[in-house]
């Protein structure tokens, strides 16, 4: 139930709408059971001419109503009956349209409301979370279990009303009707429920299951997807496809078990219902043959009891969704709940700007167990380049992630101008920050789109200009929409050195005091490193740069270079002192020189 009521408070913005809703599934239900019981006079005024007879103890106002339909003759009474009836479904069609609309309405706000929560959450969210979920498993998060949130919304709740007003309105009716059958009614009812209710215990578990299993097929679908190229010049299609069938076979597994648990309901209820019908036919069948009963009345309350089937049968449907949807919620609250790592503080402060330099104190960071960082200080004066240089997985990116506060170290801290980077706002710090990774991204939009993403409201002049400076104005030129061409998913329609001019562009228009360049020119051919570097170098000017040098040829001029080994800082100087030594710096320069 907890878990049902969280569920439910994706609903509390619209509970006016939810309760207008109700009220039109309650009257349509109402009518439901009106129309069921126009049968009495139907069957027993008109068609065997004979008295409405009840054999139960009714209020002053039905007995009134039975009275006055025995002294009306039967011709009459048909005449009205139809015309009754007539108005009756008119009434019906008009609330059932609108109780339909109402929910559908509700779960189509509920989902849009999901979404736009999960995907704020998201964007909110530290990079560490991102390196521990796949991309696909998300994905599914925002598609997959949201819509099993709309159904429980929009079906659901609708079907869980209709039914069980239909249930209150049937039983009602018998025991108004006919006393002795609600005996069988209260029988009937804990029989019918409890298999339901251990039946959707078992779905929710197996939802869960076939979620986390659809997790997985978009997952794969991802990655397949963004790795095509590599599928093909590996040749392996095939070995994918084997993958993506084992995947999709585990989901389909778990699908049966959920249909084979559904399904059997069915013939449950209505094998009790059977049950049910034997003993009201032996029952009430003595009472009509002695005159205790009309027909009418008999039959009236024999429909009602055994209409109960269908609404349980409906509210085990229900309770299913229900428990699908609650399995999905609690996936979409694993996000909801979880809290960024890198917080920003209540109090935070603006950072105006960039004026003296940046200092690392004492930085310790670790992934899980694995530390990579151990003890770093080091200092950064506005206008100079820092280049970082060591092997592989060393720490060079993470270092750097650190200034932008992608992460934030476990010991140490981090100032700029003298004032620890965590007491200012993340997006006042990332405003001054520009940077350049080697591998670049881009979205699918137009090339003005992805120069100005750090500028929004740049005009086309700026956009050009910055494209001009990064040595991209020429080749967008020519492209058939210019500036406005789609460039594809990540950028897939350029070449890698086009992209990468784009980024730089990018970077030139949000014109940041702090450039962060991540091993930018290390996957280009030679002549486009050159153009590259050409724009790197209008970009680098007058700024305070820290990069990650791959080729150390690039970073021959910086100001200082620090060589990093063990998470510690094994080596620093300039270019000309480094070379020098017999230290990791001089192995690197000399195996390049050597290629």
């Amino acid at each position: 139930m907890k878990a049902y009521l969280k569920l439910l408070k994706f609903v509390r913005p619209y509970l006016g709408l939810f309760s207008l809703g109700s009220v039109c599934i309650v009257i349509s239900s109402v009518f439901d059971g009106v129309s069921l019981g126009m049968l009495i006079p139907v069957v027993d005024r008109v068609f065997t001419n004979k008295q409405i007879v009840i054999p139960a103890k009714v209020p002053g106002f039905i007995s009134a109503l039975v009275d006055k339909l025995n002294t009306i003759p039967a011709q009459t009474l048909l005449i009205y009956m139809i015309i009754s009836l007539i108005i009756l479904f008119l009434l019906k069609g008009f609330f059932g349209y609108w109780q339909s609309y109402i929910m559908s309405d509700i779960g189509q706000r509920v989902v849009r409301d999901i979404r736009n929560q999960l995907y704020s959450h998201l964007q909110s969210l530290s990079l560490d979370y991102f390196t521990h979920k796949r991309g696909g498993e998300m994905m599914s998060r925002i598609t997959n279990d949201v819509k099993l949130v709309e159904n429980a919304v929009s079906y659901g709740s609708t079907d869980l009303i209709y039914q069980g007003a239909l249930v209150i309105i049937y039983l009602v009716l018998t025991l108004f009707l006919y006393f002795k059958l609600t005996v069988i009614s209260v029988l009937l009812v804990p029989l019918i429920s409890l298999p339901i209710i251990r039946v959707g215990k078992i779905l929710r578990k197996l939802s869960r299951s076939s979620q986390e299993k659809m997790a997985d097929i978009n997952s794969l679908l991802y990655e397949t997807i963004i790795g095509a190229r590599i599928v093909r010049a590996f040749n392996r299609e095939d070995y994918e496809v084997e993958k993506f069938k084992r995947v999709n076979y585990g989901y389909y597994k778990l699908a049966m078990k959920a249909v084979r648990r559904l399904l059997i309901l069915s013939p449950l209820t209505d094998f009790l219902g059977v049950l049910a019908a034997a003993f009201i036919i032996y029952w009430g069948g003595k009472d009509v043959i002695s005159g205790k009963i009309s027909f009418g009345v008999f039959g009236v309350s024999m429909g009602a009891l055994l209409s109960l089937i269908r609404p349980f049968k409906k509210l085990s449907q229900v309770n299913s969704i229900n428990e699908q949807a609650i399995a999905a919620s609690v996936r979409i609250y694993e996000v909801l709940d979880t809290k960024a790592s890198v917080a920003e503080k209540p109090e935070a402060a603006q950072l105006a700007g960039f004026r003296e330099k940046i200092n690392y104190e004492d930085i310790w960071f670790s992934y899980g167990e694995n530390e990579i960082i151990k003890g770093i200080s080091l200092e950064v004066k506005k206008g100079q380049m820092l280049a970082i240089v060591g092997s592989s997985g060393v720490g060079k990116s993470t270092l750097l992630d650190l200034i932008p506060r992608f992460y934030d170290p476990k010991k140490g801290r981090i100032l700029i101008d003298g004032k620890d980077i965590q007491n200012f706002t993340l997006q006042s710090l990332r405003q001054q920050i520009g940077i350049v990774t080697q591998e670049t991204i881009l979205f699918n939009d137009t090339i003005r789109t992805n120069i100005s993403y750090g500028k929004l409201d740049a005009s086309d002049e700026e956009v050009k200009q910055a494209a001009i400076q990064a040595h991209a104005h020429d080749f967008i030129s020519k492209l058939p929409e210019g500036y406005n061409t789609i460039i594809g998913d990540r950028g897939m329609k350029l070449s890698g050195g086009e992209r990468q001019r784009i980024a730089i562009a990018r970077a030139l228009l949000k014109n940041p005091p702090i450039l962060i360049l991540d091993e930018a020119t290390s996957q280009l051919d030679t002549e486009s490193e050159r153009i590259v570097q050409e724009a790197l170098d209008k970009l680098i000017h007058g700024r305070t740069v820290l990069v990650i040098a791959h080729r150390l040829s690039t970073v021959k001029n910086a100001n200082r270079i620090i060589v990093l080994d063990k998470g510690k800082i094994a080596e620093e100087g300039v270019h000309s002192e480094l070379v020098l030594k017999d230290g990791l710096y001089r192995r690197f320069y000399q195996m390049q020189e050597l290629k």
